[in-house]
């Protein structure tokens, strides 16, 4: 298994697990259940972490497709600025997640406080997630990619072999 595998291979786990977070925390704070806040703080914790290796596997990921036939320069481009923020956020997400379960072990009074704002930037990250797999999605899945927008491939004209297929379909 190389880099490449890596990143494909992790890079669900923080899009998933940062909306599983969301939905347990909400549903933690709702119900006032401590317990159940933790758990969520902690799978945002690991979700932090586990972003780490995806950030990091993903220049030798581009590496890999940039030189492929139907890639486009532009979708990776959107995909690694997308990943950039989404990395920092979810550094503070975790962070605020890690402080909250910290606070509520020594009964400080701010842990509820902290418990919320991991909720908040859990919710922002998610979406910055989201939006970082959408992007990476459309570097391999052309049909994915919405045509006439700036971010479609540059391959615009077929090969002559790929022309005399089209040609043979017709039988």
């Amino acid at each position: 298994m190389d880099l490449t595998h890596l990143h494909l291979l992790l890079n669900h786990f923080p899009i998933v697990g940062t909306a599983l977070a969301v939905a347990l925390m909400l549903w933690g704070i709702f119900k006032q259940n401590t317990t159940t806040k933790i758990n969520a703080a902690a799978i945002l914790v690991a979700m932090a972490l586990v972003s780490i290796p995806v950030f990091f596997t993903g220049e030798p990921a581009e590496e890999t497709v940039e030189h492929l036939p139907g890639i486009s320069e532009a979708i990776i481009h959107e995909h690694e600025e997308a990943a950039e923020l989404a990395i920092w956020l979810m550094a503070a997400a975790g962070l605020a997640a890690a402080a909250a379960i910290v606070a509520n072990y020594r009964r400080a009074a701010s842990a509820n406080k902290l418990f919320l704002l991991s909720l908040v930037l859990a919710t922002i990250t998610f979406v910055a997630m989201a939006r970082v797999g959408y992007y990476g999605g459309q570097i391999r899945h052309t049909e994915l990619q919405t045509t006439g927008n700036n971010l479609s491939p540059t391959n615009e004209t077929p090969t002559n072999q790929q022309q005399g297929e089209k040609e043979g379909d017709d039988d």
